[in-house]
């Protein structure tokens, strides 16, 4: 195998988008919370559409609301016809109606006149406000109203939620509920969303057991499969194949060689080092043809990570890391980032500006990706670094997120800003 150079965050990924140009991203339509019969879903699953990620503009086909409607239960009223209202000298007006739920209000109002709209209910032709029940007292067909309105309160006008033709949601939007529900108040019921890239998580070592498994000594449970594939299917993979496989380099290559044609990506977790079984590099270079292109990162941790290109079949390889705290931040910075970069992904989390809470050296030569806890004072957030070793998984479940430390440079001064991507 050529020898390799180590690379940044920014020049794996570089390398990685050369290749994955041969991808042709695929599209499908899906309904967006789809509802069953009766309101069940017999296999027990309703994920529809929530997280996908939007392959196309999405605009309101018409004005919602579509009718002026009341936001409070109340009297539909002429403003003019309540000036001067208060708990001393109310305005008497009568009550010629009553709009109705569903229903055209079916009439009108003149000024003196008023009518009962419950929330949501059709404004009658005429009024231009609503009184909240609230302040209003009925006698017969006489209301007393007790406060003056305003033109426009209370009432909700025809398009002021969206108007025909705005924009919903961009392309590369990360559905979430409050698209699921401007989707159906404008009338959309399916949308064009990317089609998941399928990958395959392998994990190796003859240490490994199942988490519901007693380790006997010199066993671990199996960390790295369950969290990275929950990790990439939180980012929007679809993920065909996990699997442990012991320390053989046979069984590893042969697991690796049936998931190519299958995924689009293929991580093999642990060996990625120089070790006497670290067999990742070799079985990556061997299946690919030569097709490793990545040494390492020039990050800490997650150093000993490998790329590599399967031009035949069109597939990623990654080795990551065998320590859990490695393997998940090599994943969340260049496969996390590189679905997001691909479809376009606009994400509504935002890194958090924070002051550290202590001197940090920097990794010499190597960007840091250091977990914190974020916490409050007086004068806003507070970044509490989580020292750990990168095998100790609870480094990363008592983190808030993690502050990224270029690597020009020294470290940070206690109370220096510091961005926190959320975790």
């Amino acid at each position: 195998m050529k020898l390799l150079t180590v690379d940044t965050i920014d020049e794996a990924l570089e390398k990685i988008h050369t290749r994955v140009k041969a991808w042709r991203l695929e599209t499908e339509t899906i309904l967006l919370g789809e509802t069953a019969s009766g309101g069940y879903f017999p296999d027990g699953i309703a994920d529809k559409g929530a997280g996908r990620v939007l392959a196309e503009d999405i605009y309101a086909r018409g004005d919602i609301p579509a009718f002026r409607r009341a936001v409070v239960d109340g009297y539909a009223v002429i403003a003019a016809d309540t000036a001067g209202a208060g708990d001393a000298i109310p305005a008497f007006l009568k009550m010629v109606g009553a709009a109705r739920m569903g229903k055209p209000a079916g009439f009108s109002i003149r000024s003196g006149e008023c009518a009962y709209v419950p929330t949501g209910g059709m404004i009658p032709a005429g009024a231009d406000a609503v009184v909240m029940a609230e302040y209003a007292e009925v006698s017969g067909d006489g209301v007393a109203v007790y406060e003056a309105a305003a033109p426009g309160r209370g009432i909700a006008e025809a398009g002021e939620d969206l108007h025909a033709g705005e924009l919903i949601a961009r392309r590369g939007t990360v559905i979430r509920p409050q698209e699921i529900g401007a989707c159906a108040a404008a009338g959309i019921s399916s949308v064009r969303v990317f089609a998941p890239l399928c990958l395959a998580v392998i994990s190796t070592g003859d240490e490994l057991v199942p988490p519901e498994q007693e380790p006997q000594p010199g066993e671990v449970r199996d960390i790295n499969t369950r969290a990275l594939t929950a990790l990439a299917m939180r980012r929007g993979y679809r993920v065909v194949c996990a699997k442990v496989i012991p320390d053989n380099e046979a069984a590893i290559e042969a697991a690796v060689r049936k998931a190519l044609p299958l995924c689009d990506i293929v991580i093999i977790s642990g060996g990625s080092s120089k070790g006497e079984k670290d067999f990742t590099a070799g079985i990556i270079d061997r299946v690919t043809d030569g097709g490793v292109f990545s040494g390492g990162l020039a990050v800490k941790p997650g150093k000993p990570a490998i790329f590599g290109w399967d031009a035949e079949n069109k597939t990623l390889l990654a080795g990551l890391p065998g320590h859990p705290v490695s393997a998940m931040m090599v994943f969340e910075i260049i496969l996390g980032r590189l679905i997001d970069e691909l479809f376009g992904c606009v994400r509504r989390t935002f890194p958090v500006t924070a002051r550290i809470s202590c001197n940090v050296p920097g990794a010499s030569g190597k960007t840091l990706l250091l977990p914190v806890i974020l916490r409050m004072d007086e004068t806003g957030y507070l970044a509490e670094p989580v020292f750990g070793k990168s095998g100790m998984i609870t480094t990363l479940t008592r983190a808030d997120g993690y502050a990224v430390i270029d690597l020009n440079k020294e470290g940070l001064r206690k109370d220096e800003p510091v961005l926190v991507h959320l975790l």
